[in-house]
């Protein structure tokens, strides 16, 4: 049986420029002729955009691709071979990386509260490095600690991030020198620290806080006899654009890069950015199966949902940019409806359309973050197939250079 990844996937190689985000109407008609609705359709060449955009805002800082927000197998080739580093926290993420050849060595894994059998599979692999943020869980790596070594997760709340992580993980930087000096006795070694501000954090100012904080304790835990610590990771959450503007990522990290700079010299920088490189990289293409009008709206039933790629809207409070093919006409109130029999399943109950037909093609955009990764086949409605374009980019020497280099090996999904 193939991994999730590897299912349902198609891969096409227009010769044409392409830009998920900027899809000719009729490239998307095309696609839908070819291979039918619901689609995704995935564009590496926007996932290697939004790679080298961060690099080039975090020069120095190591981006470890977080995989629970697109972790599919063509996504995860592209980036090996930009050089990327990768960010686990499940035995089915640990698969899936070993699956496209990437070097345990690449990878961290990040995911505060483990079971056992995921620190026993992520270290079989080869993975070195484990978060933890409590006592419990630090305890259960005394019988790994000549192969596992940690980072303290700290919490810094986040109430402006869209999604506040620290409510669910991190202790409280009053905690962590004793934390420290726990693993100490226990024979286990702490690399340094770890925080996520949140999901699409709106402004840097957390993460400046979080940083200085951090900061002061690699600074504090020296004076206190403790082992040097030599690792911060700095989380994700960076944003991105849906119907709104955010702050561009070069100009959103300035504040970041001046508090790094006052890190010693010695502490290595990583970062685990998911959204901001996936959410750009992906459209979802749907068709109206149905249309109604009820209390003097039209209702138009799409054969994708919130039980499908547009699952984030629940899951992940995200808002996408949505429009049709069809402009001709005057426009109504309309709602946009998925498929299944659940009256949860809406994906818009108050958009103006011109007056759409059975099989009018409906596009979502900025929906490669927490879409198909969390979509399931709730009323046996199946989820999109994955269409891939640019899985390799157009300087096929520079992948190779770059894959040894790196050290990587196999090939895109």
């Amino acid at each position: 049986m193939l991994p999730r990844a590897a299912r349902q996937t198609h891969t096409v190689s227009p010769a044409h420029a392409f830009d998920s985000t900027t899809l000719t109407e009729s490239e998307i008609r095309g696609l839908a002729a070819r291979f039918g609705s619901p689609l995704l359709v995935v564009d590496c060449e926007q996932v290697r955009r939004q790679y080298h955009s961060l690099k080039a805002a975090l020069p120095g800082v190591d981006l470890h691709y977080a995989l629970k927000p697109l972790p599919h197998a063509a996504v995860v080739a592209c980036l090996r071979d930009e050089g990327a580093f990768f960010d686990l926290a499940t035995t089915g993420e640990v698969e899936l990386v070993k699956a496209q050849g990437i070097p345990a060595e690449r990878c961290i894994h990040t995911h505060p509260i483990k079971r056992d059998s995921d620190i026993r599979d992520a270290l079989r692999y080869g993975v070195k490095i484990f978060v933890a943020d409590n006592p419990d869980e630090i305890r259960k790596f005394a019988r790994y600690r000549k192969r596992a070594e940690l980072l303290i997760r700290v919490s810094f709340r986040s109430p402006d991030a869209v999604v506040d992580l620290s409510r669910k993980f991190g202790c409280e930087a009053g905690a962590v020198l004793g934390l420290i000096e726990q693993a100490r006795r226990m024979g286990i070694r702490v690399r340094g620290l770890s925080f996520h501000v949140g999901s699409q954090a709106m402004e840097p100012t957390k993460y400046v806080e979080a940083i200085r904080a951090c900061t002061n304790l690699i600074a504090e835990a020296l004076l206190a006899g403790l082992p040097s610590l030599d690792i911060l990771d700095i989380g994700g959450g960076f944003p991105v654009s849906y119907n709104e503007e955010v702050t561009p990522i070069d100009q959103f990290c300035q504040p970041i890069r001046e508090a790094l700079a006052k890190l010693p010299s010695h502490v290595r920088v990583i970062a685990e950015p998911g959204r901001f490189i996936a959410a750009p990289a992906a459209i979802a293409i749907s068709s109206v199966m149905g249309k109604a009008k009820r209390d003097g709206r039209w209702w138009y039933y799409l054969d994708d949902g919130l039980y499908g790629s547009y699952s984030g809207q629940l899951f992940d409070h995200a808002k996408y940019p949505v429009t049709t093919l069809r402009h001709e006409g005057e426009l109504f109130p309309s709602v946009l409806a998925g498929p299944t029999c659940d009256s949860i399943d809406v994906i818009d109950d108050n958009i103006l359309l011109p007056e759409l037909e059975v099989g009018d093609l409906v596009v979502g955009r900025m929906m490669g973050a927490y879409t198909w990764a969390s979509a399931t086949d709730f009323n046996f409605f199946k989820r999109a197939k994955v269409v891939v374009m640019h899985e390799q980019p157009a300087d096929a020497k520079r992948v190779v250079s770059l894959r040894k280099a790196a050290g990587g090996s196999g090939r895109a999904a």
